[in-house]
């Protein structure tokens, strides 16, 4: 098969404001990837997403929706009736249905649940006991399930079932008479084996287990961690509920990696580029509201040397300095803090180590900083007091924001609030405060007492 030709986001999106093109533009978009529609879907202003979308096969329609972030089909749902969405749903499979559960009327999830078949709605019901962060949740159906009472004859029938666009597909999983799970076989144990043999030897019941009520991130990486194209997601009985591949996992542990970027400026992951202008700025008048409040806390500080401040008119100049130096050095310990949660790489015992590491540093940084902005200070407005004072307040922030950047993560994943979300504005509110406190305040004592 010839290769397709690099995708052109903006080519396509700009082919979708031409309604004369529209049939070529469709041609062009069902020989991709429901991945590369989807991107290419979320970069047009929400009037063409809805006539391309809507231009597509419905098979298609479905398999770009379930690739979109949230709010981007939310925003093509909003805009069709719910004739158009019965239609959608007729032939849905199970998967594609949980994928979409949120955004759909409960009307139209019903009648699309009732269309399904005795076993997919047995899927159905089992996956809506988990919660929508599980393992369990997501379960993928689509994989090769074999009685350990099987010859090696059966599992090779099995393997040639298969067709050109299976994806992870190199192992059978494995399970006795009452559906628990045993373990699994590569089709690489069966080359050179006699057809009459029984697999029951060639089950590997080491391979890691993926639990269903296992948090989607823990299980995502545990299957990018094992070595296997995919792993066996069980029930708490030990019953095969489906399958985890290395593709799932690795799109899972994308979107977590997103989420974490967005939250730092308090955006959700799932916005869309072209929501609503009133939408958009709900979501982000709280974040700036919560920036407010920390900005008042700043400037009560700083207002409680306002009699210093008219008489040292060069602390006013010098103040940005402290509290970006303490601010700069509280970040970068506080990265490397989130990632290590992230990443179950610190625990309670590790605490303690971590803080001594980081405060090494700060004295350090700090104390190399101190005397380089002392005496950059001093040739400034040639007054030695004035870069002593702040030579000693970047110490003190440095310090502070060393010890705020290890606590500050910890204490909010105990709360189970997002670190990545609300520690920069935490840091940021402490290293201001912190350093506008040190540095005024010593102003105070030493030039003005």
């Amino acid at each position: 098969m010839a290769e397709q030709p690099l995708f052109d986001i903006e080519e396509i999106v700009r082919e979708s404001f031409d309604e004369e093109g529209q049939e070529q533009l469709t041609e062009k978009l069902s020989q991709r990837e429901p991945e590369e529609v989807a991107l290419a879907l979320e970069a047009m202003p929400v009037e063409q997403r809805v006539t391309t979308w809507q231009s597509l096969p419905p098979e298609n329609q479905i398999e770009a929706l379930t690739f979109m972030r949230v709010d981007a089909r939310e925003n093509i749902f909003k805009q069709i009736d719910d004739d158009q969405l019965f239609q959608l749903v007729e032939n849905i499979d199970v998967d594609d249905l949980l994928e979409l559960l949120d955004e759909l009327p409960p009307a139209v999830y019903h009648y699309a649940a009732s269309r399904l078949d005795e076993s997919q709605r047995r899927w159905l019901d089992t996956a809506l006991t988990y919660d929508d962060e599980q393992c369990g949740r997501y379960a993928d159906h689509d994989l090769l399930i074999i009685n350990r009472n099987a010859k090696v004859r059966d599992a090779i029938r099995l393997f040639r079932k298969l067709t050109d666009e299976a994806e992870y597909q190199d192992s059978l999983f494995v399970v006795d008479r009452t559906g628990r799970y045993v373990g699994l076989i590569q089709a690489s144990q069966l080359l050179g084996v006699g057809s009459h043999t029984s697999i029951d030897s060639f089950i590997d019941s080491d391979a890691p287990v993926v639990e269903g009520n296992m948090d989607l991130d823990d299980g995502s990486d545990l299957v990018y961690r094992s070595g296997y194209t995919a792993l066996a997601v069980v029930d708490a009985d030990g019953k095969l509920l489906g399958r985890m591949s290395i593709g799932e996992a690795m799109e899972n542990m994308r979107r977590s990696m997103e989420s974490q970027f967005m939250h730092t400026a308090g955006l959700d992951e799932d916005e869309d580029l072209f929501a609503p202008v009133v939408d958009s700025a709900k979501r982000r008048a709280v974040w700036l509201g919560i920036n407010l409040l920390t900005a008042f806390l700043a400037a009560w500080t700083i207002g409680l040397f306002e009699a210093t401040l008219e008489q040292v008119v060069a602390l006013a100049v010098l103040m940005p300095i402290v509290a970006s130096m303490g601010g700069i050095a509280g970040s970068q310990t506080l990265t490397l803090m989130i990632r290590g949660l992230a990443l179950d790489q610190i625990g309670p015992k590790t605490y303690f180590t971590l803080l001594y590491k980081e405060l090494g540093v700060a004295a350090i940084n700090g104390l190399i900083w101190a005397i380089v902005i002392a005496a950059i200070t001093y040739l400034w407005f040639g007054d030695m007091i004035i870069g002593i004072v702040i030579g000693i307040a970047i110490i003190i922030n440095i310090l502070i924001a060393a010890v705020s950047g290890v606590f500050i993560p910890i204490l909010l994943d105990k709360l189970k609030i997002d670190p990545a979300l609300s520690g920069p504005v935490i840091l940021t509110t402490v290293t201001d405060v912190i350093g506008f406190f040190a540095f005024l305040g010593l102003g105070t004592l030493m030039l003005l007492n």
